[in-house]
């Protein structure tokens, strides 16, 4: 069989990880379309919503930048190994979010602020990811980020650490919106652009 040369491949990778991309957000559409059809069900909580705003905005930013893999030259079946468990990391960050039943939790908040040991791990997780997918794409994509990118990572680490360490609602608050100021940046430095 013929070896498929690197842009042969990663339209068959980008399906993959699209796939379980779609998977995370669709979990997260359905329970902000749930919460809208049974608005009295569960309690709603602004940690929750603003949480699942930013991973949705996560999700569409991991399949954007993955575009730059395109120009990788050399592709092994471990890197795409590593992309597919970078995408299943994110999937699993929206199922957290989108729990099948909460009827044991005093709403949303109760139940996210229980399983935040494994959201923030989560979390955590995807800098170290992060880290290694720009290091994959090589030197020159790396570098376009400048120090800010020596920056963020220590950062998020820090932010996962305190959030997994407190219970406290407002700690929480501040999280989400520190992060949803981070993406803002992000994509208003790199795709809000006037020709």
């Amino acid at each position: 069989m013929d070896q498929m040369s690197p842009a042969e491949l990663f339209p068959h990778v980008r399906i993959v990880m699209g796939m379980i991309v779609g998977l995370g957000i669709t979990r997260l559409l359905m329970t902000v379309a749930g919460l809208i059809q049974h608005p009295h069900r569960s309690r709603i909580s602004a940690i929750h919503l603003l949480w699942i705003a930013s991973i949705l905005v996560e999700l569409i930013l991991f399949w954007w930048w993955e575009f730059a893999l395109f120009r990788l030259e050399h592709w092994t079946f471990a890197i795409t190994l590593f992309l597919i468990l970078y995408a299943v990391t994110l999937f699993l960050l929206a199922a957290l979010l989108s729990p099948d039943n909460i009827a044991e939790y005093a709403g949303y908040e109760d139940f996210f602020l229980k399983r935040r040991l494994w959201f923030f791990g989560l979390f955590a997780a995807t800098f170290a990811l992060d880290t290694v997918d720009s290091l994959i794409k090589g030197e020159a994509y790396w570098d376009r980020f400048g120090a800010d990118y020596y920056i963020q990572v220590p950062l998020g680490l820090i932010l996962c650490a305190v959030a997994i360490r407190s219970a406290d609602r407002r700690v929480h608050l501040v999280a989400v919106l520190l992060h949803l100021a981070y993406q803002a940046y992000w994509i208003g430095r790199f795709f809000y652009t006037v020709n």
